[in-house]
């Protein structure tokens, strides 16, 4: 048992966490909170995201105050912020640098919030998250 905590805590600490400007700002362009859709086509709903205070980088690539987009959806718990976030259903990940998707959601309210992570998939300290919004399909 102790040895396994040993090795946990030892990974841990090796992780690369990145600093944020305390003034670096993630959210939404599109949508907007409380948007409703009537349909979402086949395309599905353009999620458009904006940043500032830091710049986009690429995964994989160590930038100084960079970062790349990692989508939330409808999640409930927030993922362990000193780890490489998770590759879900539920947590996008848009490590080319992306700035804009478009995604096919259900019929009903879906929560979404953006959360920047560094090269490694990381979350900065502080982490560079927007507030939750609502949208709802129709």
């Amino acid at each position: 048992m102790v040895l396994s905590v040993s090795f946990t805590l030892t990974v841990a600490a090796q992780m690369p966490i990145s600093s944020a400007p305390t003034d670096a700002e993630v959210y939404f362009i599109e949508p907007k909170d409380g948007q409703i859709f009537e349909s979402t086509g086949g395309e599905g709903v353009e999620i458009r995201f904006g940043l500032t205070g830091m710049d986009v980088s690429p995964a994989g690539i160590a930038v100084p105050n960079s970062g790349h987009h990692h989508l939330l959806i409808n999640l409930d718990q927030i993922p362990n912020l000193s780890m490489p976030l998770p590759a879900t259903d539920q947590i996008r990940h848009f490590g080319k640098g992306q700035t804009s998707t478009w995604i096919k959601l259900s019929p009903g309210k879906h929560k979404l919030q953006l959360l920047l992570g560094n090269y490694a998939h990381i979350p900065h300290n502080p982490a560079v998250m927007s507030k939750v919004i609502e949208i709802e399909i129709k």
